[in-house]
């Protein structure tokens, strides 16, 4: 079918990707995938996380309309390499500052990246807010994306 098609297609996308993974010291990275705010749109979220599963790495999906202390609490249990944040609702400019500095005061030094419709001139000001990446829509190698998270996880490790 197309779907298997797809899934196939995909899986060889990220093989590369899979291998790089396998060859990180301790272990697969972990990748926290959250939706702060209102937005219910998960779709992007999920495929993300389901990618970066495929990818070989640990994902901790915590899911949609979080408050940016949920995202905090997760990310301090869970000691994520990367932090993800999914952003739809245009409220992006609010609450990534928010969580990032949330975040550092809690310790949590993980990179934050941040997927979803950022319009150009808000990346410079998210980028000098903490925000080590950007996707939007235009971003759809997938495998790409992978392995920037997976080289995201390794400079945080390496300290």
């Amino acid at each position: 079918t197309g779907v298997n098609a797809a899934v196939g297609r995909r899986t060889n996308e990220l093989s590369g990707v899979a291998d790089f993974v396998k060859s990180i010291a301790g272990g697969p990275p972990r990748f926290l995938v959250a939706k702060p705010g209102l937005d219910g749109h998960s779709n992007g979220a999920e495929q993300i996380a389901v990618a970066a599963r495929d990818a070989g790495m640990e994902v901790v999906y915590s899911g949609i309309r979080l408050t940016p202390e949920q995202i905090v609490a997760s990310a301090r249990d869970e000691d994520p390499d990367v932090v993800g944040l999914s952003i739809l609702s245009g409220s992006h400019m609010e609450l990534v500052p928010e969580v990032v500095a949330k975040l550092r005061a809690e310790g949590v030094d993980a990179p934050v990246i941040v997927g979803g419709i950022i319009p150009e001139e808000d990346r410079p000001r998210l980028a000098s807010q903490g925000v080590a990446a950007i996707y939007t829509p235009k971003d759809f190698d997938i495998a790409r994306i992978m392995r920037e998270v997976a080289e995201l996880a390794v400079a945080h490790r390496n300290g």
